[in-house]
């Protein structure tokens, strides 16, 4: 019934719909909600604990026989900058005044883990069907370790250029990650955020770059978008923003309510939570600071001094300092069980794609 049926035999799933791997915000119920309904279930690992990712892992392998993706982050821990690091507090100093804290007393705190020696252990301890990478691919002998256990692997691609050099490096699937995508930006190649082509844009040029199967994200939250990636030619779809709103995905109270406030042109992209660009609505300090600013540092190292910001934000009731990541399609999203959810956007794709008209 689907156009482009080499995802689907590739992942062993029964419908062309990923769950986007979103750290912080995506667990083991949300994976497990998606890959009972017939697609790829996700597990973000960047912010997790190797001992967490074998939890999670464990909980996922007892309650579902679906296929799963492992989801790493692949950047370089930058060289600590304590001058930049006192810029970027001194920038923030009036905040910490505001609700009365001491910027010298912040820790240092934990930002994104790199894929390591540790992560590829894991990975072939559990052998999962799928492993995903951002922002790149780990060193050619990390790779080799996760290609010999059997695991098809995909990564995020923002240009046709990164698409190529990812099929050149033995990727099994790229994803193209249009514009218009909530979360960090996959970008690798080079840093210029601003040439970035959108999703309607990106997918068909990539679809006639490289051989390897295709898969659309950004701006994809119900069945039209889905459809419409088809029809540029990918074999399936990362969908991420539109499950935030389900009751099995981790996004706080906050999120979920700022979420069912989102509009077309209330998101940008900012690199204030994280030093790094990724998209999110609109709040106080993307607004005051940014949403781009030159004083934040490296990623992940500018997350540190906002964690203060954010509790005392978020124990007010309020996400001033929070990263509240969407895409810009949030608004098209229905909040409902992301099982349900899964299945209602294949089948309204097929729909459409066969003509029928839609209820």
């Amino acid at each position: 019934m689907w156009r482009d049926r080499r995802i689907l035999d590739l992942f062993g799933i029964e419908l062309p719909i990923l769950l986007a791997p979103m750290a912080g915000c995506g667990g083991s119920d949300l994976a497990i909600a998606v890959a009972e309904a017939g697609g790829l279930g996700s597990l973000p690992c960047a912010m997790l604990s190797p001992d967490q990712i074998r939890a999670e892992l464990g909980i996922i392998r007892q309650r579902t026989d679906g296929p799963v993706n492992l989801n790493f982050f692949c950047h370089r821990q930058p060289d600590p900058d304590p001058a930049r690091e006192a810029q970027w507090r001194r920038r923030l100093a009036h905040y910490y005044a505001e609700f009365g804290l001491d910027p010298d007393a912040v820790p240092p705190g934990p930002g994104r883990n790199p894929f390591n020696e540790e992560s590829c252990a894991i990975v072939e301890e559990y052998r999962p069907e799928v492993v995903s990478f951002h922002f790149g691919l780990p060193d050619e002998p990390l790779l080799e370790r996760v290609r010999g256990t059997g695991a098809k692997i995909i990564a995020s691609a923002t240009t046709v250029a990164e698409a190529r050099w990812l099929e050149e490096h033995g990727c099994d699937v790229v994803i193209a990650q249009g514009a218009e995508a909530g979360g960090h930006r996959g970008i690798f190649l080079e840093d210029d955020i601003s040439t970035q082509p959108g999703t309607v844009a990106l997918v068909p040029q990539v679809v006639d770059a490289v051989s390897i199967p295709v898969i659309a994200t950004g701006g994809i939250s119900d069945a039209r978008g889905v459809a419409a990636a088809s029809m540029l030619g990918a074999s399936a779809v990362q969908v991420g923003t539109a499950y935030l709103q389900s009751p099995e995905a981790l996004s706080s109270p906050i999120h979920r309510e700022a979420l069912a406030k989102a509009r077309d042109d209330r998101t940008a992209l900012t690199n204030l939570f994280t030093g790094r660009p990724a998209r999110g609505l609109l709040n106080r300090l993307m607004r005051e600071v940014g949403p781009i600013s030159a004083d934040a540092p490296a990623f992940p190292l500018a997350t540190a001094a906002l964690a203060p910001l954010r509790k005392a934000a978020e124990s007010a009731g309020s996400g001033d300092f929070s990263p509240l990541w969407a895409g810009q399609a949030a608004a098209l999203a229905r909040p409902m069980p992301a099982g349900e959810l899964t299945r209602r956007l294949a089948e309204e794709a097929r729909g459409l794609l066969s003509g029928s008209a839609i209820a």
